[in-house]
């Protein structure tokens, strides 16, 4: 780090206020890095700078003008909205390229096309068996020579079977596959679900890291203004010269600061990039604004918790399992009867049809304990699935109160936060600025109050991310977007 050590001069003659606002501020203080410009600027100034002067009169100009520099580089520059957004600006883009392009979704999606083209084959009827007989192909009795072609040989016997599986098996056999496909379809939807829960913490984060990035870097640009601001008094003999190495100190914590923010930012950019199926290394824009947070509270948990039973798709998923385990346990119970085979029997001898006759078969079940030990199984598996669905359901209502208490407290944290928090450490910042003006305080307190600030809006963006971290939770436990 370069410390600037200066030689007071002889003269006590303090330098011209004019120059040390141009020397910090330029000719105009409305294009101070951050601060908004036209109309909406002009009339933020005019409220610092009126209520400044207002609680201290004799403040000088460059000192109201030092302030006005802080505050409004504290609040923040005002984004300009962009036309056409490149990816990451902002999470409708991110979630609709996500949709289209995960390579994890589209196998879901194919595994449930193909579970649900399962639904026919299970209840059709199974093809039928047609049976050759070829009887006396050594032609015992006549003066013929063995043969193996149906006209040349004693007689031919034909039979065409055909099984009929009875008591609404068929139908059994069709609802489970129907169920099937219910399952991977809910599985298919629980994916996306959980992957776009995923890519809103993740966009939230990054907003956050962003954010940290831009409020760092112009406070830095301040305070290397502030150590302008102290060089130049102290050459006029009206500070010392520790002011203007505390305020370089300043700028390197902060310089550091940002090296750890950059190394945050590629982290959650590679995190991100990864979701969306593509390079680590891929760009991504800086968010530009967060999510609107709906108004809920933990007055609200009784409703969401019955959209999430009815909407979730993880609870879905398993509420398809316990139909599936309910249609294989009454298929099971089904098979105590028998299942018939028809069929038709022409014979031929030599070139004609002499004879027809018509047969059915059926099974006996007699291995009564084998199938009793499948039907005991049958209802093991709908007990599992029952327990399983229930549990997954209380997981999922505990989960909602948790996330929906977390939103609540990040909302009224945020409210405290911008409410009383910063505007008294914006006040604690004219108080110190004031006194260090008059010679009351020491330059240390103003950086102090600079600090003050500058947390209470880190503070601010981490509510903000908290709450849509909290917000996605309860989309993904809801199964919709709110």
């Amino acid at each position: 780090m370069h410390l600037a050590f200066f030689r007071r001069p002889s003269s006590r003659t303090a330098p011209r206020k004019t120059d040390c606002i141009a020397a910090v501020f330029g000719p105009r203080i409305a294009h101070v890095s951050g601060a908004p410009s036209g109309t909406q600027g002009e009339d933020e100034m005019t409220t610092v700078w009126g209520q400044a002067s207002t609680a201290w009169p004799d403040m000088p100009r460059w000192a109201g003008s030092l302030l006005m520099g802080l505050v409004l580089c504290a609040a923040g520059p005002v984004p300009a909205v962009a036309q056409d957004a490149p990816l990451g600006r902002d999470l409708p883009g991110l979630l609709a390229y996500a949709r289209a392009q995960s390579p994890e979704l589209r196998a879901m999606r194919e595994e449930a096309e193909a579970a649900a083209q399962r639904v026919g084959p299970a209840g059709a009827l199974p093809d039928p068996v047609l049976r050759v007989e070829l009887m006396n192909i050594n032609n015992y009795g006549n003066d013929a020579s063995p043969s193996l072609l149906p006209w040349k040989v004693g007689e031919t016997k034909y039979t065409l079977m055909q099984s009929l599986p009875l008591w609404g098996k068929r139908e059994l056999k069709r609802d489970a596959a129907a169920a099937d496909a219910r399952q991977a379809e809910a599985r298919t939807n629980a994916s996306w679900a959980e992957l776009a829960a995923r890519i809103k913490a993740a966009h939230a984060e990054y907003y956050r890291a962003a954010g940290n990035e831009r409020l760092t870097t112009e406070v830095l640009g301040l305070m290397t203004r502030l150590e302008q601001v102290a060089q130049a008094r102290y050459a006029g003999g009206l500070a010392a010269q520790a002011d203007a190495i505390r305020a370089q100190l300043e700028q390197t914590a902060m310089r550091s600061e940002l090296i750890m923010i950059d190394s945050e930012k590629r982290q959650i950019r590679a995190r991100l990039n990864a979701l969306l199926a593509r390079e680590s290394g891929a760009p991504l824009a800086d968010p530009l604004e967060l999510r609107a947070v709906p108004t809920l509270n933990t007055a609200d948990a009784s409703s969401l918790a019955e959209r999430a039973r009815s909407g979730n798709p993880q609870l879905q998923a398993e509420l398809a399992r316990v139909s599936i385990a309910q249609k294989s346990r009454d298929l099971t119970q089904r098979n105590r009867y028998p299942d018939l085979t028809v069929g038709l029997s022409p014979s031929q001898m030599g070139s004609r049809i002499t004879t027809w006759g018509v047969m059915f078969e059926m099974n006996i079940p007699l291995q009564q304990e084998a199938r009793r030990g499948q039907e005991r199984e049958a209802e093991a598996m709908v007990a599992a699935s029952r327990s399983r669905a229930d549990a997954l359901q209380q997981q999922l209502v505990g989960d909602l109160a948790v996330n929906l208490a977390g939103l609540e407290a990040a909302r009224r944290n945020e409210t405290l936060l911008k409410t009383q928090l910063l505007p008294q450490s914006e006040l604690g910042l004219q108080s110190a600025l004031a006194a260090y003006e008059n010679g009351k305080a020491e330059f240390a307190m103003l950086l102090e109050a600079q600090r003050q600030i500058r947390k209470a809006r880190q503070e601010i963006l981490k509510t903000q991310v908290e709450a849509q971290m909290r917000l996605a939770e309860i989309e993904r436990i809801v199964g919709e977007e709110l």
